[in-house]
């Protein structure tokens, strides 16, 4: 046995066959509610890897996950898993041009698909040659155009399939490919060996204690410990952080709930009703809702089992996490530090926030270094933020890329991520943006982050967005896209900047200002800076 995630999960299976796995809680209305043990779900996957396998999909081949959340999405993860096929996350927001791009960039050979998808998947078809297999989840809408391949149903496929485990031998070098959002530029298939997720992205079977050393130990884990903690992945599957939450619960050997997607006050009643204990959310975006509603129409909701609140891939402004706790003093709040291409890197400090910045603890394998010399940076100094160890071969058919991304030294592999930040006396480190959003005005570094937490810190700011627009006088001027709270008045850019001035240098606070309806985000709550440019730079949405 090796570290491989579908023996490591099967390892789990057999000490806890009976107990409950996932259970998935569609929206009122629809009756929808599926519960499967670890055996029962094991047993889907089997059938479906089975199917896959049995249609001629290999070991090494890639199969596309185009789903919604639900039991279908992991069901068909751990079938990919199974037979050494490798899974790659598809965004459902794209469009056809965009699902050709990813389709083909990715080498898809086989295709799981939401019915409701069914338009845009017959469009893209055409065009990605090496498509052969498709299974669609569900009944396509009424005119749906039919792709040209016949979908197989999905619960056709799995009843295909058979049940038992008579699968090969597998590696710790079977791949997993995680596709970025694609927010700031075209995705790119951020390509792990699975040993090295397991560690750097799982936290080696115990994210908050020390890691197995030991394949077998996992499951030994397990069979010591009972159940009861409750797993709530909120945002997607289809973007990393909540498909490592998933996989995290089941090598502790516990509970997953989903919902299809985020409905702020459904998820809060899951909490009371299924008693969950972890809930993982992706910033102020998918915080802030639940907020609200705790507030006001679900006030009195009993969340008084979550031990846990997670927020990984956009910063928890100070003013949202200080509203969550007088709401739920009891809770813990986790403001996270990650990446598709480094895992977890650390956690946010108590006094991270506008004054003091984005402070993060990191772990022993994350440091700041010089780009250009590759070496770690003196106290004070801004580099980039780097990760050694268990880090991803590189991207996929993008050699040039993974050049400029990935790199060895002192005898270890090394990724060099795209966010900047400084280390103090202490070895934390704060996080100053991702290069590639940072405004340069007159000289002058603004990174975005930065800003945007002084802005929500504004009573009548609800969400807000910063980005660089051209300026004759200083190259670029720092400009904010702002969603205004229910009922308040939108205020003036005067007001806007006398309320960052006493939280920013003058340099970075905004020249101009946009009120937009919604600020737009990914369904997951991360940040779409290329169209707060556009807004930006039009002066209107």
């Amino acid at each position: 046995m090796e570290f491989n995630l579908a023996d490591l999960f099967e390892s789990v299976v057999d000490v806890v066959p009976d107990r409950e796995a996932l259970v998935y809680l569609d929206h009122p209305g629809t009756g929808a509610e599926r519960r499967l043990t670890y055996s029962g779900l094991d047993e889907a996957a089997n059938r479906l890897a089975h199917h896959l396998a049995d249609r001629g999909i290999a070991p090494g081949e890639h199969v596309g996950l185009h789903l919604y959340n639900g039991v279908e999405y992991l069901s068909t993860l751990l079938a990919c898993l199974k037979i050494r096929a490798v899974p790659v996350n598809v965004n459902y927001r794209y469009v056809a041009d965009e699902l050709v791009y990813l389709y083909r960039d990715a080498d898809l050979a086989a295709l799981v698909f939401d019915a409701e998808f069914t338009d845009r998947v017959a469009s893209a078809l055409p065009q990605a040659p090496k498509l052969r297999h498709l299974i669609r989840v569900g009944t396509p809408p009424g005119g749906a155009a039919e792709p040209g391949i016949s979908p197989v149903p999905f619960a056709e496929a799995e009843a295909s399939g058979t049940p038992g485990r008579d699968f090969g031998p597998r590696s710790a070098d079977d791949q997993f490919i995680i596709y970025t959002g694609g927010t700031t530029g075209m995705p790119k298939g951020v390509m792990w060996r699975q040993e090295d997720l397991f560690f750097s992205g799982m936290g080696g079977g115990a994210p908050t204690g020390e890691p197995v050393t030991r394949p077998e130990e996992l499951a030994e884990r397990v069979a010591d410990c009972g159940e009861g903690i409750v797993f709530f992945p909120a945002p997607p599957l289809m973007h990393g952080t909540s498909t490592l939450t998933a996989f995290i619960a089941f090598h502790f050997g516990q509970k997953v709930v989903l919902h299809r997607k985020f409905v702020p006050e459904e998820a809060l009643r899951t909490v009371e009703r299924e008693k969950v204990t972890s809930i993982s959310l992706v910033g102020d975006a998918m915080l802030r809702p639940l907020v609200d509603a705790l507030a006001g129409p679900l006030k009195g909701t009993d969340i008084s089992s979550l031990f846990s609140v997670s927020s990984s891939g956009a910063v928890l402004s100070e003013t949202v996490r200080g509203q969550f706790l007088e709401l739920a003093p009891n809770a813990m709040l986790l403001n996270n530090f990650g990446s598709s291409e480094s895992g977890f890197n650390g956690t946010a400090t108590d006094d991270a926030g506008p004054d003091a910045g984005f402070r993060l603890r990191v772990n022993a394998r994350t440091t700041v270094v010089d780009p250009a010399t590759l070496k770690p940076v003196a106290v004070g100094e801004p580099g980039r933020i780097a990760q050694r160890g268990h880090v991803p071969l590189g991207y996929y058919n993008d050699p040039k890329k993974t050049a400029e991304t990935f790199f060895e030294a002192d005898g270890a592999r090394w990724v060099l991520l795209g966010d900047m930040g400084t280390v103090d006396e202490e070895g934390v480190v704060t996080v100053l943006g991702r290069g590639s959003q940072c405004i340069n005005t007159g000289g002058e570094k603004v990174y975005p982050e930065e800003v945007e937490q002084a802005l929500k810190a504004h009573p009548d700011v609800y969400d807000a967005l910063v980005a660089g627009v051209p300026d004759e006088t200083w190259g670029n001027r720092v400009s904010a896209v702002v969603q205004i709270r229910d009922g308040a008045a939108p205020p003036s850019l005067e007001d806007i900047q006398s309320h960052c001035r006493i939280r920013l240098a003058g340099y970075k606070v905004p020249r101009s200002l946009v009120i937009a309806p919604l600020i737009q985000r990914s369904p997951s709550g991360k940040a779409d800076y290329r169209w707060a440019r556009a807004v930006a730079e039009n002066g209107r949405v």
